[in-house]
């Protein structure tokens, strides 16, 4: 371009938030967890940028919006927009709890005469897995708001951003049945500015998509497919420089399971060379299976490459409710083992489990975690309640079946019960999800993860901080962690349509004794963990701390452990296993005798 601009269009692209129990935006002066979503759309709209898709005349200015850490205000950005120049508002990433909200803040919008599409998991899993849309997605088509169902790569979102140039945006976009291979694809990228909204100053980026199993309450295998796409070394040496320039090294990559990326090794050798060579000292977060450890050379390579935290969907250590929820690959049998290795190499460990499964009581959740806590050496255990969500095969079973589903989409954030249970009233439900974070984040249970921490050779804080963070999130805040943040902020006009505006003689009051509160109970936990982890440090015997979770060897293990004799498809799983054990000695007895 020349320099020469005929006129501005405007992209506005927002990642929104979901309404907490009290109708009010959850949002944070500095989030937890970076909206990759957004970072996707930021790339390819700047791609679209420098292809001048809508002309080369024509300026594309973008602007991005996380409300988790920002607020979005509708009025300022309408009136940002001058007279005669023209706009799309695109609403991106929206989960099945954050289309309320998403479609609140259309409507503000679609009322200022701008064009809005609302694209993410929840209309991308309804298009994938239902005969007819859902009422709140035809509802929100017949107010003009666009959808955009699948994946913005390879020209799609060209397609959109002309569209909406030329105002004659569609009521659906559907690019489900084609998916875009990802290699050579604009890069996730936000800038600097919106990252430092993060804790830790964290940026996040995918290196592949889809995924092979069939976990029956996973949207990732509807809506990203079972055929697995990945990013390059090239694309992610690429990622890691760009970033690097504008001092964010830390990053949260969203792979759903990245031991199953084949590239593996090529992706975590590019990143030494780069550690190694030239000193850019980047560190991860990823998300592997129960089986990454039997990869030769995986969990080492993950090591030096920077990977300092490691999500692993553990979901339970029953194996009946794994196979009801056709979570064949995860075997109960490898866990130890698996948690140990990661430990070895100094990596925190954090798991997801599920509670909810149809064989749950209260009295058999609270002697798993106890269990959990006794014989598997993971330091930090997140809870979610198993939740039919748009777009699972679980949802789509209920929904064939006429089952009752709580209408209310805000709700389905892992959090609440929305369907009935067989065996557990909702309160029940719900009462044995907060009683399973209140046990495993008991102030003993916390001292033995650091103690532990330190016996394997890393620094008490590392966990301590995990710990609080995920502790402190549930007891006060009352949200999952995963929505977590520090500051929480609250405008009173921004509380859900639906509920009453409240008074600001009530509204101001409360929420300065609300904030108050949480900073002195922060201070006092902080203080008295750090309390605990400086006795730890001053134990003379700290390094040779050790327990039944830290025991590699522990004699006759498959028929001592309680995780492995407590219920039936335990017993059965340990029958399994040494099938397995005696069916290698036998090849190898054969190998070795020809």
């Amino acid at each position: 371009m020349d320099g020469t601009v005929g006129e501005i269009f405007h992209l506005i692209l927002i990642k929104p938030s979901h309404y907490d129990d009290d109708g009010y935006p959850i949002q944070w002066l500095r989030s937890a967890i970076p909206s990759n979503t957004l970072a996707c759309l930021n790339g390819i709209a700047e791609d679209c940028k420098a292809r001048a898709v809508l002309g080369e005349d024509v300026e594309l200015s973008i602007a991005t919006y996380d409300e988790t850490n920002l607020r979005v205000r509708p009025d300022a950005i309408v009136s940002s927009i001058k007279p005669g120049e023209r706009a799309l508002v695109a609403i991106v990433g929206v989960q099945t709890n954050q289309f309320p909200r998403a479609v609140d803040l259309a409507m503000t919008f679609r009322k200022a005469g701008l064009p809005v599409a609302i694209g993410g998991f929840h209309v991308s899993g309804c298009v994938a897995m239902l005969p007819d849309l859902p009422s709140d997605i035809r509802a929100a088509q017949q107010q003009g708001i666009s959808l955009f169902a699948g994946e913005a790569e390879d020209g799609r979102f060209d397609i959109v951003l002309r569209d909406a140039y030329q105002g004659t945006l569609q009521p659906l976009y559907n690019f489900m049945s084609d998916l875009p291979d990802m290699t050579h694809q604009p890069h996730p990228m936000l800038p600097r500015e919106h990252v430092r909204r993060t804790l830790g100053v964290t940026s996040s980026f995918d290196l592949g998509r889809g995924c092979p199993y069939q976990c029956s309450f996973c949207t990732i295998i509807n809506v990203q497919g079972r055929k697995s796409r990945f990013r390059s070394p090239d694309d992610l040496e690429a990622i890691i420089r760009q970033n690097h320039a504008q001092g964010i090294h830390r990053f949260f990559i969203t792979d759903d399971n990245f031991a199953r990326n084949r590239n593996w090794e090529a992706l975590f050798d590019r990143v030494i060379a780069l550690r190694e060579r030239e000193r850019i000292k980047v560190k991860f977060t990823i998300q592997v299976d129960t089986l990454c450890h039997q990869i030769p050379g995986f969990v080492e390579k993950a090591s030096k490459a920077g990977v300092s935290r490691v999500f692993i969907g553990l979901e339970n250590i029953n194996p009946d409710s794994l196979l009801g929820a056709k979570k064949r690959q995860n075997k109960i049998t490898d866990y130890r083992a698996m948690l140990q290795a990661w430990k070895k190499r100094g990596v925190v460990t954090y798991a997801g489990y599920i509670i909810g499964f149809p064989n749950d009581t209260p009295e058999t959740v609270a002697r798993d975690i106890e269990i959990i806590k006794r014989e598997l050496p993971v330091d930090v255990l997140e809870f979610f309640m198993l939740t039919p969500l748009p777009g699972s095969e679980d949802h789509q079973t209920l929904y064939r079946n006429g089952v009752w589903m709580d209408p209310d989409m805000n709700k389905y954030d892992i959090n609440h019960a929305v369907t009935h249970h067989p065996r557990m009233t909702l309160a029940q439900w719900e009462e044995t999800y907060r009683a399973a974070w209140h046990s495993f984040y008991s102030p003993e249970h916390m001292k033995t993860v650091m103690r532990r921490a330190v016996a394997c050779g890393m620094k008490p804080g590392k966990v301590m901080i995990m710990m609080y963070w995920f502790f402190f999130s549930i007891q006060y805040e009352g949200v999952h962690p995963l929505e977590s943040g520090y500051l929480r902020l609250k405008y009173r006009r921004d509380r859900r349509p639906s509920l009453p505006r409240e008074s600001w003689l009530s509204f101001y009051p409360r929420y300065f004794f609300e904030t108050v509160r949480k900073h002195v109970l922060m201070g006092y936990w902080i203080a008295r963990m750090d309390f605990w982890r400086q006795q730890i440090m001053r134990d003379p015997n700290r390094k040779t701390y050790f327990d039944l979770a830290l025991q590699a060897d522990v004699p006759d293990e498959l028929d001592s452990l309680e995780m492995f004799q407590t219920t039936r498809g335990g017993t059965e799983a340990v029958t399994k296993r040494r099938g397995e054990d005696a069916a290698r000695e036998a090849i190898k007895a054969r190998a070795a005798a020809e």
